[in-house]
Protein backbone atom coordinates (compact mmCIF):
# COMPACT_ATOMS: atom_id res chain seq x y z
CA UNK A 1 0.00 0.00 0.00
CA UNK A 2 1.56 3.72 -0.71
CA UNK A 3 2.21 5.91 1.60
CA UNK A 4 0.12 9.01 0.90
CA UNK A 5 -1.02 12.49 2.99
CA UNK A 6 2.01 13.98 2.18
CA UNK A 7 2.72 16.83 -0.45
CA UNK A 8 1.63 15.65 -3.52
CA UNK A 9 4.94 15.64 -4.74
CA UNK A 10 6.25 13.70 -2.23
CA UNK A 11 3.69 10.88 -2.49
CA UNK A 12 4.88 10.11 -6.46
CA UNK A 13 8.39 10.07 -5.32
CA UNK A 14 7.84 7.69 -2.50
CA UNK A 15 5.74 5.29 -5.28
CA UNK A 16 9.50 3.33 -5.11
CA UNK A 17 9.09 1.81 -1.87
CA UNK A 18 12.00 -0.97 -0.51
CA UNK A 19 9.73 -3.93 1.17
CA UNK A 20 11.44 -6.87 2.70
CA UNK A 21 11.51 -8.69 -0.97
CA UNK A 22 13.38 -5.27 -2.23
CA UNK A 23 12.49 -2.28 -4.48
CA UNK A 24 9.06 -2.06 -5.87
CA UNK A 25 7.96 0.33 -8.29
CA UNK A 26 4.02 0.98 -7.50
CA UNK A 27 3.80 2.38 -10.87
CA UNK A 28 5.35 -0.36 -12.57
CA UNK A 29 1.96 -0.13 -14.81
CA UNK A 30 -0.74 1.56 -16.39
CA UNK A 31 -3.05 -0.44 -13.44
CA UNK A 32 -0.20 0.82 -10.86
CA UNK A 33 -0.65 4.04 -12.16
CA UNK A 34 -4.55 4.13 -11.97
CA UNK A 35 -4.65 2.67 -8.56
CA UNK A 36 -2.58 5.43 -7.33
CA UNK A 37 -4.51 7.89 -9.46
CA UNK A 38 -7.70 6.85 -7.67
CA UNK A 39 -6.27 7.17 -4.15
CA UNK A 40 -4.77 10.40 -5.35
CA UNK A 41 -8.52 11.96 -7.12
CA UNK A 42 -9.11 14.91 -4.68
CA UNK A 43 -5.71 16.50 -5.54
CA UNK A 44 -6.30 16.17 -9.23
CA UNK A 45 -8.55 18.35 -10.79
CA UNK A 46 -9.95 18.28 -14.26
CA UNK A 47 -9.01 14.42 -15.08
CA UNK A 48 -12.25 12.01 -15.07
CA UNK A 49 -12.57 8.16 -14.69
CA UNK A 50 -12.36 7.80 -18.05
CA UNK A 51 -9.54 9.61 -18.93
CA UNK A 52 -7.76 7.86 -15.99
CA UNK A 53 -8.96 4.43 -17.26
CA UNK A 54 -7.62 5.67 -20.80
CA UNK A 55 -3.82 6.12 -20.15
CA UNK A 56 -1.78 4.72 -22.20
CA UNK A 57 1.97 3.15 -21.36
CA UNK A 58 3.81 6.39 -23.05
CA UNK A 59 1.14 8.41 -20.11
CA UNK A 60 2.99 6.27 -17.90
CA UNK A 61 6.44 7.00 -19.12
CA UNK A 62 5.89 10.46 -19.01
CA UNK A 63 4.85 10.15 -14.84
CA UNK A 64 8.15 8.20 -14.75
CA UNK A 65 9.85 10.98 -16.17
CA UNK A 66 8.01 13.45 -13.90
CA UNK A 67 8.90 11.74 -10.89
CA UNK A 68 12.89 10.99 -11.99
CA UNK A 69 13.17 14.81 -12.35
CA UNK A 70 10.94 15.10 -8.84
CA UNK A 71 13.21 12.69 -7.00
CA UNK A 72 16.13 14.42 -8.60
CA UNK A 73 15.07 17.85 -7.39
CA UNK A 74 13.48 17.31 -4.48
CA UNK A 75 17.05 15.39 -2.75
CA UNK A 76 18.91 18.42 -3.68
CA UNK A 77 16.82 21.36 -2.71
CA UNK A 78 15.98 19.87 0.66
CA UNK A 79 19.63 20.02 1.60
CA UNK A 80 19.75 23.67 0.32
CA UNK A 81 21.39 22.71 -2.71
CA UNK A 82 21.10 23.78 -6.39
CA UNK A 83 19.04 21.04 -7.96
CA UNK A 84 20.15 19.45 -11.14
CA UNK A 85 19.54 21.26 -14.27
CA UNK A 86 18.12 18.95 -16.51
CA UNK A 87 15.68 18.35 -13.65
CA UNK A 88 14.30 21.68 -13.48
CA UNK A 89 14.18 21.20 -17.29
CA UNK A 90 12.23 18.18 -17.23
CA UNK A 91 9.72 19.46 -14.86
CA UNK A 92 9.37 22.92 -16.86
CA UNK A 93 9.14 20.96 -20.05
CA UNK A 94 6.29 18.91 -18.27
CA UNK A 95 4.17 21.87 -16.89
CA UNK A 96 4.49 23.31 -20.60
CA UNK A 97 2.99 20.30 -22.38
CA UNK A 98 -0.47 21.45 -20.43
CA UNK A 99 -0.31 25.34 -19.09
CA UNK A 100 -2.91 26.32 -16.71
CA UNK A 101 -4.87 28.79 -18.33
CA UNK A 102 -7.81 30.86 -16.47
CA UNK A 103 -10.79 30.79 -19.17
CA UNK A 104 -13.40 33.54 -18.57
CA UNK A 105 -17.32 32.98 -19.07
CA UNK A 106 -20.17 34.74 -18.52
CA UNK A 107 -22.75 32.65 -16.24
CA UNK A 108 -25.47 35.46 -17.13
CA UNK A 109 -24.90 37.97 -14.12
CA UNK A 110 -21.07 37.83 -13.73
CA UNK A 111 -18.04 36.73 -15.05
CA UNK A 112 -16.46 33.53 -13.76
CA UNK A 113 -12.80 31.84 -14.51
CA UNK A 114 -12.11 28.55 -14.76
CA UNK A 115 -8.38 26.61 -15.05
CA UNK A 116 -8.24 24.65 -17.50
CA UNK A 117 -5.74 22.51 -19.25
CA UNK A 118 -5.25 21.97 -22.98
CA UNK A 119 -3.85 18.71 -24.24
CA UNK A 120 -4.27 14.69 -23.97
CA UNK A 121 -5.15 13.25 -20.40
CA UNK A 122 -1.30 11.77 -20.00
CA UNK A 123 -0.02 15.61 -21.01
CA UNK A 124 -2.56 17.43 -18.26
CA UNK A 125 -1.52 14.70 -15.32
CA UNK A 126 2.31 14.94 -16.18
CA UNK A 127 1.87 18.99 -16.14
CA UNK A 128 -0.19 18.55 -12.75
CA UNK A 129 2.47 15.95 -10.88
CA UNK A 130 5.42 18.63 -12.08
CA UNK A 131 3.09 21.41 -11.27
CA UNK A 132 3.11 20.02 -7.95
CA UNK A 133 6.62 19.38 -7.39
CA UNK A 134 7.25 23.04 -8.36
CA UNK A 135 5.02 24.12 -5.24
CA UNK A 136 7.23 21.87 -2.70
CA UNK A 137 10.32 23.26 -4.59
CA UNK A 138 9.07 26.82 -4.06
CA UNK A 139 8.45 25.85 -0.76
CA UNK A 140 10.28 27.30 2.03
CA UNK A 141 9.43 24.16 3.53
CA UNK A 142 11.49 22.16 1.51
CA UNK A 143 14.63 21.94 3.17
CA UNK A 144 11.94 20.04 6.68
CA UNK A 145 11.87 17.42 4.05
CA UNK A 146 13.08 14.16 5.86
CA UNK A 147 13.90 11.10 4.80
CA UNK A 148 12.61 8.15 6.80
CA UNK A 149 15.07 7.32 10.05
CA UNK A 150 13.65 3.43 9.57
CA UNK A 151 16.93 1.29 8.26
CA UNK A 152 15.25 -0.29 5.30
CA UNK A 153 12.86 2.50 4.45
CA UNK A 154 13.23 5.09 1.52
CA UNK A 155 10.14 7.31 1.82
CA UNK A 156 10.61 11.02 2.81
CA UNK A 157 7.91 13.25 4.14
CA UNK A 158 7.58 16.56 5.37
CA UNK A 159 6.98 16.27 9.47
CA UNK A 160 4.18 18.46 11.01
CA UNK A 161 6.25 18.20 14.18
CA UNK A 162 9.79 18.49 14.49
CA UNK A 163 10.14 15.27 16.47
CA UNK A 164 9.04 13.01 13.40
CA UNK A 165 11.56 10.30 12.78
CA UNK A 166 9.29 8.21 10.31
CA UNK A 167 7.39 7.84 7.05
CA UNK A 168 4.60 6.55 9.43
CA UNK A 169 4.48 5.78 12.96
CA UNK A 170 1.92 2.32 12.23
CA UNK A 171 4.75 1.66 9.94
CA UNK A 172 8.07 2.34 9.90
CA UNK A 173 7.66 3.80 13.80
CA UNK A 174 6.44 0.56 15.27
CA UNK A 175 9.02 -1.73 13.56
CA UNK A 176 11.17 0.54 15.10
CA UNK A 177 10.07 0.59 18.01
CA UNK A 178 9.50 -3.33 18.25
CA UNK A 179 13.27 -4.16 17.49
CA UNK A 180 14.57 -1.44 20.00
CA UNK A 181 12.27 -3.68 22.83
CA UNK A 182 13.52 -6.94 21.72
CA UNK A 183 17.61 -5.58 21.22
CA UNK A 184 16.65 -4.19 25.13
CA UNK A 185 15.29 -7.56 26.29
CA UNK A 186 17.43 -10.36 24.17
CA UNK A 187 18.85 -13.04 26.33
CA UNK A 188 22.64 -11.96 26.79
Amino acid sequence: MPLTGEPLALDLVNTRPRTPQGPVDLLADPEGLRSWLTLQRDRLPGLTEDEISALTPSDLSAVHAVRGHAAAAIERARRGERPPGAALRGLNRAQGAAPAVRELSWDGTSVTAATRRPGTPGARLTALLAEAVAALLTDPAITRVRGCEADDCVMLFLPAHPRRRWCSAARCGNRARVARYYRRHRPE
